[in-house]
C-alpha cells in the first residue's frame, strides 16, 4: 500500500506506510512518523529530544462493511527552547479523539439521511461519538450567529416539556433563520440576546411578537427605536379564546335541555373561518341554528368574522378608521368581554396599526416552532439541551423530514 492511498482514501500525509492487518472483520493500517518532521507541537522549534511514544488507534472510513483503524506511535519530545516534554501534534486527528477528521466528515455525510441511531449501528460506533461529532460541527457553524445584519425579527416562545419549560426564540424574517435560543420565557431569557444585539451594533427597525407585557416593555428599553408589530394571528386567537369564553358562559346559563344540546359541540364551528365549514356535515347549518338561538353569540361571531379585515385596508388610516368602528360596535353590544377586549385593541392600537408600516407576523417563526415539536417528537426528546439548542439553531438548513 503507498502512501499515495492513505493521503486519497484517508486523508492521512506526512506519515510512513508500515503494515496491514486483517483481523476480526476490521483493516488496521500501521503508520509510522517520519523522525525529520518533528517539531515543537507549541513554538514549531526542530531543537528537540525523542522521549518515546505512546501507541494510539484511530477509527477511520470504513471499506465496504469492514472497518479500519489507523494505528500510529505517537511520539514524546522535549523542546530545548521551551525546556518542556510534550506529544507531537497529529495531523490527520484531534489530539483527545479517537476517530480521523476524514471519519468525522464521513460521520456528517451520513446524518444528512441518516438518523443518529442508524448511523451509529451503520458504523458500529457508540450513539454518542455520532451526537458528539454532530454537536461539535453544528457548535463550529451555528453556535453564535451573526447579528450585524437583522433588520426585522420576530420573538415567540415555545414549550418544550412537562413542568411548564420553555425556550424564547428570536428569528431573522428576512432568511428565516433563528438567531438565539434563550432558556424560559419573558425579559430575562432575552438578556443575552440583547447583549450580543449592542456589540453586533445591529439596526433592528421592526419587531414581530404578541401583545405580552414583557416583551413589549423589554423592546422598549433595549430597541427604542424599532416598531412593534403585534402580530394578526395571536389577536385573532386571542379573541377565539374569548369567544369560546363567552360559549361556556352562556350554555351554563341556559335552562332548556333542548337548547343546551343544539349549543353543545358548536365550539370549533364558531372558530372556524365561513369558507371551511364543511357542507357535507352540515356545519353551517349547526353553527346557523346556535347563533339563532343565541343573539350575545351571534354578536361576537359575527364581530370575529369583521376583525379578520382589519388587516385587510388598503392604507393605515383606512385601518384606523376600521378599528375605532368595530370596537365601538364591540362596546354597544353591552357583552362584557367583548367590551373588554376592545378596550385591549384599543390600548394597542399603534403597535397593531404598525402592521401597515412592516407587513411582518410571527408566522414564519410558528411554522419553526412546529418544525421543533416535530424534532424533538422524532428524537423522543433531548437530554443534551445545549445540542437541542445548536439544532434549532441550524434548523434552517434541515430538511422537514428532519432526520439526524
Amino acid at each position: 500500500m503507498s502512501t499515495s492511498l492513505l493521503y486519497h482514501a484517508f486523508g492521512i500525509q506526512g506519515y510512513k506506510y508500515f503494515s496491514t492487518q486483517f483481523k476480526g472483520g476490521s483493516v488496521i493500517f500501521r503508520i509510522k512518523e517520519d523522525p525529520t518532521s518533528l517539531s515543537c507541537p507549541v513554538c514549531r522549534s526542530r531543537h528537540i529530544t525523542r522521549k518515546g511514544s505512546k501507541e494510539r488507534w484511530f477509527r477511520s472510513v470504513p471499506i465496504g462493511k469492514m472497518r479500519v483503524w489507523i494505528v500510529l506511535p505517537i511520539s514524546r519530545v522535549c523542546c530545548t527552547a521551551c525546556d518542556l516534554i510534550r506529544q507531537v501534534n497529529i495531523k490527520f486527528a484531534s489530539p483527545r479523539l479517537s476517530y480521523t477528521k476524514a471519519f468525522e466528515r464521513y460521520v456528517l455525510e451520513l446524518s444528512r439521511h441518516m438518523t443518529i441511531k442508524d448511523v451509529a449501528r451503520h458504523l458500529n460506533v457508540s450513539w454518542d461519538i455520532v451526537k458528539e461529532i454532530q454537536k461539535k460541527s453544528l457548535s463550529r457553524r451555528f453556535a453564535r450567529p451573526k447579528l450585524g445584519k437583522l433588520r426585522r425579527i420576530a420573538i415567540d416562545e415555545i414549550s418544550i416539556g412537562k413542568d411548564h419549560k420553555y425556550l424564547t426564540i428570536v428569528l431573522d424574517l428576512k432568511t428565516g433563520a433563528v438567531v438565539f435560543v434563550g432558556d424560559g420565557k419573558g425579559a430575562d431569557a432575552l438578556l443575552p440576546f440583547w447583549r450580543r444585539l449592542k456589540r453586533s451594533k445591529a439596526r433592528i427597525k421592526a419587531v414581530a411578537m404578541d401583545m405580552s407585557p414583557a416583551y413589549i416593555s423589554a423592546i422598549q428599553e433595549y430597541l427604542p427605536r424599532s416598531t412593534i408589530v403585534f402580530d394578526h394571528f395571536h389577536i385573532v386567537k386571542l379573541f377565539n379564546e374569548k369567544l369560546s369564553e363567552l360559549r361556556r358562559k352562556l350554555y351554563h346559563q341556559l335552562t332548556e335541555q333542548a337548547e343546551k344540546e343544539l349549543l353543545k359541540g358548536t365550539r370549533w364551528l364558531l372558530l372556524k373561518n365561513p369558507e371551511n365549514l364543511d357542507a357535507d356535515r352540515n356545519e353551517h347549518q349547526r353553527l346557523q341554528e346556535a347563533l339563532q338561538l343565541n343573539l350575545p353569540l351571534a354578536t361576537a361571531y359575527y364581530l370575529k368574522e369583521d376583525l379578520r379585515q382589519l388587516w385587510r385596508q388598503s392604507n393605515k388610516k383606512t385601518a384606523e378608521k376600521f378599528l375605532n368602528d368595530w370596537a365601538a360596535r364591540a362596546r354597544a353590544s353591552g357583552i362584557r368581554i367583548l367590551i373588554k377586549f376592545a378596550n385591549t385593541l384599543c390600548a394597542h392600537r399603534t403597535g397593531i396599526l404598525a402592521f401597515y408600516d412592516y407587513p411582518i407576523s410571527t408566522g414564519p417563526l410558528e411554522g419553526t416552532n412546529n418544525k421543533i415539536k416535530t424534532m424533538k417528537r422524532q428524537a423522543y426528546g433531548f437530554r443534551d439541551m445545549e445540542f437541542f439548542k445548536l439544532k434549532i439553531l441550524a434548523l434552517h438548513q434541515t430538511r422537514y423530514a428532519l432526520v439526524g
